[in-house]
């Protein structure tokens, strides 16, 4: 393995949050951008800093997760010495059902895995996350300073940080303190829910873990504190750059449509990072006559007749003579037929929008996610 350093995603949460855009298929295969899974941004990003081998542990909804992620092509990572390998629980937490008891206890059912390849270091990620890193940037400064765990942080308004694992530090970057979601917090430095662990510091933790029968088996309510309690040496990495967690449909929303920003900081069309996804094989957009399109994120295989402002379309969507699409996100092969109107909504895969139909409001709290079919006017 290059630099020594496996990776595991945990990619095995419900996404109940998302609502009908999960209910068959995993948080992490869940659209984004156009033509993009979330899954795909912590892939790219472990291919792009020379991580050769992946673990993806994968538990609800999962089957079109795991023959997407199978295919460690898109990646780069099939080669020989290379790859993306699907990991689903193995263990039964009561008598009928197969799954991971907590993030801790997913990876503790893989470190027959883990120790086949004899890593110095693990890097453990969550999968509902956009954003883009450099990993060996990490753990350059894990090892400079001398860490047992390094956990990426980053700053978020401190009205918000009582959503988020908090690390309080000391002036050095050391980690004093860690609070999950606290009601009043003294820093506004969260969690990202990155991790690199000095592999055997983390193994002896983990082993540990399993034999206790109080333990949520959990990084962040136990493994962490239980090497603060050990006096372990914990540093906070700060992120500087887009991340955005996408667990709900109005932060779904919202990071669809950072893309349409002047200064898009994710960037997409960066060839120096690429984001690398399954390309559909499709015409390239049509525009009619009479379209009018402004401010808008329109990929391959889309069809505009009626009017696109401030919104997103992903692969295939179309939008008929006269109808108007505004500050909507449209994902893959949705159909707004003629004269309907959309407006603050997301609206899922395959959706028909029925002639004349109106859908959202420009006046909504929260955006409406559009699931099922809406019939037009008769």
């Amino acid at each position: 393995m290059q630099s020594n350093m496996l990776a595991m995603i945990l990619a095995g949460g419900r996404g109940s949050r998302l609502k009908d855009l999960t209910n068959k298929v995993a948080k992490p295969a869940v659209a984004y951008g156009g033509k993009y899974r979330i899954v795909d941004f912590p892939l790219s990003n472990c291919a792009n800093s020379g991580i050769d081998v992946v673990g993806v542990l994968t538990q609800y909804e999962s089957v079109q997760l795991n023959s997407y992620v199978a295919l460690g092509g898109r990646w780069g990572l099939d080669s020989k010495d290379s790859g993306v390998f699907v990991l689903p629980p193995r263990e039964k937490a009561d008598a009928n059902l197969d799954v991971y008891r907590g993030t801790a206890d997913a990876i503790s059912q893989n470190i027959d895995f883990i120790d086949k390849y004899a890593p110095e270091y693990l890097l453990i990620l969550s999968s509902d996350h956009i954003y883009k890193m450099d990993y060996s940037e990490m753990l350059k400064y894990h090892q400079e300073k001398n860490a047992d765990a390094t956990i990426a942080v980053i700053g978020v308004p401190i009205k918000e940080a009582s959503r988020f694992g908090i690390m309080n530090t000391d002036e050095d970057g050391h980690i004093v303190e860690f609070e999950e979601k606290p009601a009043h917090p003294k820093s506004n430095l969260a969690s990202m829910g990155i991790y690199i662990f000095n592999w055997k510091v983390l193994r002896k933790v983990l082993m540990a873990d399993m034999k206790n029968p109080d333990s949520s088996h959990d990084f962040g309510k136990d493994i962490i504190p239980i090497m603060l309690g050990e006096n372990r040496t914990l540093v906070a990495y700060q992120f500087k750059g887009y991340w955005k967690d996408v667990g709900t449909i109005d932060s779904l929303w919202e990071a669809n449509m950072d893309l349409l920003t002047d200064e898009q900081e994710l960037n997409l069309a960066d060839s120096s990072w690429r984001i690398y996804t399954e390309d559909a094989s499709t015409p390239p957009q049509y525009f009619g006559p009479e379209a009018e399109v402004r401010r808008a994120y329109i990929t391959q295989g889309c069809s505009v007749e009626g009017e696109v402002r401030s919104s997103v379309l992903f692969t295939g969507a179309k939008v008929g003579k006269g109808a108007k699409v505004i500050d909507s996100v449209l994902m893959s092969n949705v159909v707004v037929e003629d004269g309907a109107v959309v407006t603050r909504a997301l609206v899922a895969d395959g959706v028909k929008i029925g002639k004349g139909a109106v859908v959202g409001s420009a006046d909504s709290e929260n955006i409406l996610l559009v699931a099922k079919r809406v019939k037009g006017v008769e």
